[in-house]
């Protein structure tokens, strides 16, 4: 396998750039007459590793010849996301406010959730500072690759680059859908907004808009006016891609050197009513890179960064089990003493990549933390979500990867339509079985997304009496929906709520492993 890599193309910057190689580019596509500079600004801002999207955006730029430059705002001091962390009583408070279902309180919660939330993403003045500096020396456009919540910070930096006279294009992956760059489109200086995969012809679509030409010829684009060019098709090849560019993020700021790495995009199970990923620009249809084009990429950016530690962005790294079991075994051959974190699905097909002795060759592969979906300890409530997996496959799973020596991390929720309080008691028992293994447990409010089957529903169905939920606001500018359950939580779902919250508490309270606790905060 290692002598077929070596055909693989990579990126053309293969480290960190110095003047005299932006200068060489530069000189190179100034032959060309297209060059542009383009400013892309990260708001994404991760604490413990560089943006993906980022560093791909980049990369396919600087391959054209392109002149970039990035804003990460981690250095210049911004305080950048945390994912997850050990937790302490103040966590555990907050989280019981946070997801009160006692009808009381529900309006002084959500006004406490509405006011942390303008507090959390007002703009910070460091990257309005760096952006107007920026601004000054008139670059050819502004690339911004946002997530829903960054709004505020984009309606101002639109603004300010309108003054400027330097046109905006916004990308990200929530804005294929409709609604969602409706509610976008109407914000300050954009050019364009872009719900598309444009690893490939996003040069293509810099030059149209510096050249004053239509941007409605590229797939997945809307203009201001509400013109949209259609949905763009999901991208494949996806080994086509060139390897992503981190030369210009702040590496001295990370505690630890850990580089992002996607195999794959979309899901194979592709079917629970609540997921909002696989809608996205990126997530619809599941499509694989091959395992050596993989393995290529983490060899060179070993080289490139110093590192050997990984983080696999997949929405679920078994998709193609073949995929896991294959970055397993041979990782430590391109990067020697690799270590690496990932999520997975624990469906119930035959074969899901996730067997005892598949566990165990990723941790003997350097695998150190794996994340998954558990979502309920109620089997009614998982066949309710369609989520194609069972309690008894779950639990062993999680059983399994502990003996293996790697820590286990799940997410949850409480709140899908039509739970019961005795699944909320499941949900508690399950969690009070399994929390001597279990690392860490990320426990959420149910989130009814824009577009998602579960909301679909919900609008075929909408004035009905019997339907669980009321549906109080649509903010499609956030991809989701304001309710209110229509039969409020009795004390039995409130208090088997209580008893599952505080088991969480016991188990993210606790230290992780020695060999995981380099990975914490990432997922």
């Amino acid at each position: 396998m290692r002598q077929s890599l070596r055909g693989l193309r990579p990126a053309n910057r293969i480290a960190a750039a110095s003047p005299d190689d932006a200068t060489g580019l530069r000189e190179a596509s100034d032959d060309r007459g297209d060059a542009l500079d383009i400013f892309i600004v990260d708001l994404n801002n991760f604490a413990s590793f560089p943006t993906l999207a980022i560093g791909l955006l980049t990369a396919s730029l600087r391959e054209n010849g392109h002149s970039v430059s990035v804003l990460c705002p981690l250095a210049f001091d911004a305080p950048a996301t945390q994912r997850e962390r050990r937790e302490w009583l103040f966590d555990h408070v907050r989280r019981r406010i946070h997801l009160t279902d006692w009808q009381p309180a529900l309006t002084l919660r959500d006004y406490a959730r509405r006011s942390r939330q303008r507090y959390t993403e007002r703009p910070h003045a460091t990257v309005l500072r760096e952006v107007t500096n920026a601004l000054k020396k008139k670059p050819d456009a502004i690339l911004l690759s946002a997530y829903l919540h960054h709004q505020t910070t984009i309606r101002e930096i639109g603004r300010r680059a309108k003054e400027h006279g330097v046109p905006v294009v916004l990308g990200g992956p929530m804005f294929n859908l409709p609604d969602v760059a409706a509610a976008w489109r109407d914000l300050p200086g954009l050019s364009a907004i872009v719900g598309a995969e444009v690893d490939l012809n996003l040069p293509e679509i810099v030059r149209a808009l510096h050249a004053g030409e239509d941007l409605l010829q590229f797939p997945g684009v809307q203009l201001p006016d509400g013109r949209s060019s259609g949905p763009a098709r999901p991208l494949r090849p996806l080994d086509q891609i060139p390897l992503p560019d981190f030369s210009d993020f702040p590496w001295d700021r990370y505690p630890v050197r850990i580089v992002p790495v996607m195999t794959g995009r979309g899901c194979q199970w592709d079917k629970c009513l609540f997921c909002s990923d696989v809608i996205s620009a990126s997530g619809r249809t599941f499509r694989t890179r091959s395992v050596e084009n993989v393995l290529y990429e983490i060899e060179e950016q070993a080289r490139r960064h110093e590192t050997t530690n990984f983080l696999f962005l997949d929405l679920k790294l078994n998709s193609w089990p073949g995929m896991l079991r294959d970055i397993g075994k041979n990782i430590r051959r391109y990067v020697r003493g690799a270590e690496w974190v990932g999520t997975v699905h624990v469906d119930t097909r035959r074969d899901n990549g996730l067997s005892r002795a598949d566990l165990q060759s990723a941790a003997d592969g350097g695998m150190r933390r794996i994340s998954f979906g558990l979502e309920s300890g109620s089997q009614t409530l998982l066949d309710a979500m369609r989520k194609g997996s069972s309690v008894e496959r779950n639990s062993q799973f999680i059983r399994d990867a502990h003996m293996a020596g790697i820590s286990v991390r799940c997410t949850m929720f409480k709140g899908f339509p039509g739970e019961t309080a005795q699944d909320m008691e499941a949900t508690a028992d399950f969690l009070d079985e399994h929390a001597p293994y279990l690392g860490r447990v990320r426990f959420n409010d149910f989130t009814l997304h824009t577009d998602t089957p579960i909301w679909q529903a919900m609008q075929d169905k909408a004035g009905e009496e019997d339907l669980p939920l009321h549906i109080r606001e649509h903010r499609h500018a956030r991809a989701r929906s304001e309710y209110r359950y229509t039969v409020p939580r009795d004390r039995a779902y409130r208090r088997a709520k209580a008893r599952a919250l505080s088991i969480v508490y016991d188990i993210n309270r606790k230290a992780l492993s020695d060999a995981a606790r380099q990975f914490d905060g990432l997922m």
